[in-house]
Formats: C-alpha cells, sequence, structure tokens
C-alpha cells in the first residue's frame, strides 16, 4: 500500500517564504500582510516571525513591522567572500567606474529576475531608482538578457514565457520568441544595450561575464542618462567589455 506524500507546508518552507517576500518588496511589513501574501495562517505567522526575530533573522521596526534581520547580512557577506567571480568584478568595477566616471552595476540571476549585488555611484549627479538588492525582471534590462543569452533557445524561450512582464515605460520587449533572440544576439556579440525600457531617459550598456564553460555568471553594466549615450557609446562599450573580459582572464577563462 503506497503511503500519500504529506502535503502540509513545513516550518522550513514557510520560513523561506516570509524571507522571500520581504526580499522581493524591499519593505517591511505587518505580520498580517505577511500571512497574507504568504497564504499561510496568521497564527503560523505570528508565531515564525517570533522565533526568527529570536535568533536575529528578522527584525522590527519601531511602528512595528517586521524586516530582514543583521543576521542575514552576516550570511550573505561570508557567502561573498567566497566568491572569486564577484570578488574579480568588484575590482573590475572600481576601476571601471574611475575611468568612465559613470555609475557600474554588478548584476546575477535570481530565477526569472535580474539582481543588482553591487554597485558603483557615477562622479555626477545622476542617480538611478536600482540600488544593491533591487531586483527587475529579466526582459527589462540589458543585463537580463545577457543572464540567459548562454542556455539553449528552449531554456531561453520557457523562462522568458514564465517571466516577461511589462515594464513600468512600457517600453521593455515581452514576446518571448523576439526576447529569446535578443537574448542570444547580445550574448553572442558581448554587448546588451538597453535605453527607457526599465526607467525613463536611463541607457545601459551591459557586457557578461563567463565562466570557463561560456555560462554567464553576471555582467558588468555602465547605467547612465541617454543624453550622453550618443557621445560616448563607442568608448563605453569598449570599456565595459574590456572590463568584464579582465575578469574572465582572472576566472581563467581564456
Amino acid at each position: 500500500m503506497e503511503v500519500p506524500r504529506r502535503t502540509r507546508t513545513s516550518a522550513l518552507t514557510r520560513n523561506l517564504q516570509i524571507l522571500d517576500i520581504l526580499t522581493e518588496r524591499l519593505v517591511p511589513m505587518t505580520a498580517y500582510e505577511l500571512a497574507k501574501a504568504s497564504g499561510a495562517p496568521a497564527s503560523t505567522v505570528y508565531k515564525l516571525i517570533d522565533e526568527l526575530a529570536e535568533c536575529s533573522m528578522l527584525s522590527r521596526t519601531a511602528d512595528g513591522r517586521v524586516w530582514l534581520g543583521p543576521r542575514l547580512m552576516r550570511y550573505g557577506l561570508a557567502y561573498r567572500t567566497r566568491m572569486n567571480a564577484f570578488t574579480e568584478a568588484r575590482r573590475a568595477m572600481m576601476e571601471l567606474n574611475e575611468r568612465t566616471g559613470e555609475m557600474i552595476q554588478i548584476c546575477t540571476r535570481d530565477e526569472g529576475q535580474m539582481s543588482v549585488i553591487d554597485m558603483a555611484e557615477g562622479s555626477g549627479a545622476f542617480r538611478v531608482t536600482s540600488d544593491v538588492g533591487t531586483r527587475v525582471p529579466l526582459n527589462w534590462t540589458a543585463s537580463g538578457r545577457l543572464l540567459v543569452g548562454h542556455l539553449p533557445e528552449a531554456e531561453r524561450l520557457a523562462i522568458f514565457k514564465a517571466c516577461a512582464k511589462p515594464s513600468h515605460t512600457g517600453l521593455a520587449e515581452t514576446d518571448p520568441v523576439k526576447l529569446a533572440k535578443m537574448s542570444r544576439e547580445a550574448f553572442l556579440e558581448g554587448l546588451s544595450v538597453q535605453i527607457d525600457t526599465s526607467e525613463e531617459s536611463v541607457a545601459c550598456i551591459a557586457a557578461p561575464i563567463r565562466d570557463p564553460e561560456g555560462a554567464c555568471l553576471m555582467t558588468l553594466s555602465v547605467v547612465m542618462p541617454k543624453h550622453r549615450v550618443a557621445d560616448r557609446f563607442e568608448s563605453i562599450a569598449t570599456e565595459v567589455r574590456n572590463a568584464a573580459r579582465s575578469v574572465e582572464r582572472a576566472l581563467g577563462n581564456h
């Protein structure tokens, strides 16, 4: 006789749901809001929040809302120190920032999202809303397309079918077939460009950082006002490609 599988959601899964929701929303939330977003019973969420707060995985704001705790930062920093690719990418980011004077970001893929994992501000007053920790759909950004460009066509299609969403500006491509093609072409060219698709009047010129097997680990991107692109495109494209290539050489990708 076959024993039926348990369908009750485990405490670990619920804990991860709470952490994921806070990470995605990027704002403190009430226990009620977390229960509603996760679909879990309020009594369960209240108990889990208490347990997570006791071990500093969560913290509480002055008004009683829940936010990520300091212990998560320790885990994240420990993980990041073991990432040789990130260490090299950060070196290249800082050097590229100094050479160009523009904002530079390091981005990675988080399932159907692109995530900003580090950033160096430009020398001027130009600012964007995408800070470290920002996650947006892959189809919104130049980096997002590069991050899946190495995958087989069927996988690229499946990813964009599942994750492509209209951007706030309404200019991001959402057709999975077009996105799969654009993604592959940009990856092969070693450069991806987007203007206005994620934020108005903002341009992004990105290059892939590939591992020795040819997969895109992360990207280096120059984020700048679109009015400067016409005059600086060739020099910026060369700089960001060379910076990404320097990381690849450091990783043994010759």
